[in-house]
């Protein structure tokens, strides 16, 4: 059990920040905003997963358990979910994104003094995994659900209603496996997470491992370069 809790959040870790570096070098060459966003709620994810490993490695720190609870457990599905607002949210609808995207920031900044000034209790934690419940300060872990909820909803709703879309007009199939793909897996942590209070073990690790792939390769298969024929078939049905 011992090197799952290791080995699995590093695995996770690890496709995440390549995964990362891929959509900032997209964004590098694009200067979309929903790419930033993307990339900076996947290196959230990678932290999340590298604490998670550095935890597995050497036990208990408090420095490890906040970044990993303010960045893997509270902000990346926010930050991840803010992107997929960018892409979606065009014309007068960006300033829905934009507010959005103030309340994240503010919001961000709340939980990141609540979580680092927040009292801690190892002991409270029920298994040789990083739970949430080590912090024992009333009114931390209660912003965890406003900040994973809107995230997912973003997230998965966004991926789920791209996939739509293409699949109404009968084009870009690669999109439509890609953004299910991306769906599946935005909800495989949440997902690990509900098993993990359930105390079953290793599941939020696994959850988060399975997500990272899932996402990644939906990425990938949403961003390939579109066949001729596909093209052709696209014009067609805007036409």
């Amino acid at each position: 059990m011992h090197i799952l809790n290791t080995w699995l959040p590093f695995a996770s870790a690890t496709i995440t920040t390549v995964f990362a570096l891929l959509v900032l070098q997209r964004w590098g060459r694009k200067h979309h905003d929903h790419l930033l966003l993307w990339g900076i709620g996947l290196l959230m994810y990678a932290i999340g997963g590298t604490m998670e490993a550095i935890y597995g490695l050497g036990g208990w720190h408090p420095l490890v358990f906040r970044l990993w609870y303010l960045f893997g457990a509270v902000l990346v599905a926010a930050w991840l979910g803010q992107g997929t607002a960018y892409l979606l949210m065009r014309g007068k609808a960006r300033r829905v994104a934009h507010a959005l995207m103030a309340l994240l920031l503010i919001g961000s900044l709340y939980a990141a003094y609540k979580v680092f000034t927040a009292q801690l209790d190892p002991t409270q934690m029920i298994s040789g995994e990083l739970s949430g419940h080590a912090i024992i300060t009333p009114g931390v872990r209660v912003l965890t659900p406003f900040f994973n909820m809107s995230g997912v909803l973003l997230l998965v709703g966004g991926a789920t209603y791209s996939a739509w879309i293409f699949y109404r007009k009968r084009v870009l199939l690669n999109r439509v496996i890609g953004n299910i793909l991306i769906a599946v897996g935005a909800l495989a942590p949440a997902v690990g997470g509900a098993l993990q209070r359930a105390h079953v073990p290793l599941a939020l690790y696994l959850g988060e491992l399975l997500g990272a792939v899932l996402m990644f390769i939906g990425f990938l298969k949403a961003t390939q370069a579109e066949p001729a024929r596909a093209r052709v078939r696209q014009v067609e049905a805007s036409a």
